[in-house]
């Protein structure tokens, strides 16, 4: 006998009983976007694997070790299932102009892919929901994207979600703090592990991002990127935080938040729990502003940020969210040649109403049929026989507190399970 086929390691499938809290999350999701002016896009599971190199940088985990790439084997282009969704979305508003008229404050949901070590909070395929602001250049966007998160924590009822901020500045102040920490590094070399060494010269503000607690001290010790700061980065960061201390929006400034992607510039920040162990990051993002030009578009400022669906359900179940209930009003039972026979037209008839209903399929008794509407979760039984067929009528009995069975005229049952 062959070996029974299971889902692909680190891709879970969502089952029926889980469907109902992503459900919740997503209507909330959608709501509390509509809220504040953001309309979805969709894009493609699969893009050009050079729009992740080009954008995500070459030197990052993502493209040298976590990306699902192959080959179309009808052309050879190279292809990518996508690991993140802003240089998706931005090579859209590219290729369709959607800049040309206005700026543009999108979102969107859906699928990643990356080859890690599956872990709680860390799969193969995970769902991100992501939001990008493009073509607005001001520290009031970036303000916003912080402040409408901590509104979207308050919505899902989450505890214990902290902020961090900080700032990578312009690319001239970035290519001096390039210099002086590679310097630095060099000093330290001996310290440096085999991913430090490797990126000491094409990425070393990556070696910041590092997890390996035998550099910690050394980090700790390193040059601080606020040192080369130009005056135009201090004033957007210093405006940042005052609108957000406006807002009531506490926040810590973390001086080694660099974002593991390359397209990232001035404002970054990263939303963190301590409830999920080693996967702490709940929502990240920043300020993008050269991604636009990157990928092909007019130079465009842009920011946004990511979060994480999967994490994010794990830290509502942590703090005992219950989606809510959704029972279908009615379940139809139905035994007999001509009631079975109007069964499925009744359905459709109380479905053109606005009503939810089971129509019960695979026959057997009245009494096998009303434990099954029971287990259902429905409110009420329809039921009807052949006798009720007859005369134009069906039973109904309540299932759920208290009330009798009573018949009423199928002219009038739609307007009666109404009220």
């Amino acid at each position: 006998m062959s070996k029974t086929i299971q889902a692909v390691r680190g891709m879970n499938d969502i089952l029926p009983a889980e469907s109902a809290l992503w459900e919740s999350f997503e209507d909330t999701i959608r709501a509390w976007l509509h809220g504040y002016g953001y309309t979805q896009i969709r894009t493609p599971i699969v893009e050009s694997t050079d729009l992740f190199v080009r954008s995500i940088g070459e030197v990052t985990d993502i493209v040298e070790k976590e990306m699902y790439s192959f080959e179309d084997r009808l052309n050879g282009e190279r292809l990518t299932m996508r690991p993140e969704g802003t240089a998706s979305c931005v090579r859209a508003v590219v290729e369709h102009n959607l800049l040309y008229n206005a700026p543009q404050r999108l979102w969107y949901m859906g699928p990643m892919f990356r080859h890690e070590r599956p872990q709680k909070g860390r799969y193969r395929q995970f769902h991100q929901v992501g939001v990008e602001a493009l073509g607005y250049d001001g520290p009031d966007m970036d303000a916003e994207h912080i402040i409408m998160t901590a509104r979207l924590w308050k919505l899902l009822g989450l505890q214990d979600v902290a902020l961090e901020i900080n700032t990578l500045g312009s690319a001239d102040a970035r290519s001096r703090y390039r210099q002086r920490l590679i310097a630095y590094f060099e000093q330290h070399a001996e310290l440096l592990d085999e991913d430090a060494k490797r990126r000491l010269y094409s990425n070393p503000l990556r070696i910041l991002d590092s997890k390996n607690p035998a550099l910690q001290a050394m980090i700790e010790a390193a040059p601080k990127l606020m040192d080369d700061l130009d005056d135009a980065s201090r004033v957007h960061f210093d405006s940042l935080q005052s609108i957000l201390k406006d807002a009531g929006i506490a926040y810590r400034i973390n001086t080694r938040l660099v974002r593991g992607l390359d397209y990232y510039n001035a404002t970054v920040f990263e939303w963190v729990t301590t409830r999920l162990g080693a996967q702490g990051t709940v929502c990240a993002g920043g300020r993008y502003d050269s991604l636009i030009e990157q990928i092909g578009g007019k130079p465009a400022p842009a920011c946004g940020y990511a979060m994480g669906v999967e994490r994010l359900l794990a830290l509502m179940q942590e703090g005992g969210y219950e989606p809510p209930a959704l029972p279908v009003d009615a379940y139809l039972v139905h035994a007999g040649d001509a009631a079975s026979k109007l069964a499925p037209q009744l359905a459709e008839r109380l479905r053109d109403a606005g009503l939810s209903v089971v129509l019960h399929c695979g026959g057997g008794s009245f009494k096998s049929q009303m434990k099954k509407a029971d287990a259902s979760g429905a409110n009420l039984a329809i039921i009807i026989g052949d006798d009720e067929a007859a005369a134009g009528e069906a039973s109904i009995k309540p299932l759920r507190g208290a009330g009798e069975q009573k018949r009423v005229s199928l002219s009038n049952l739609p307007e009666v399970l109404s009220a």
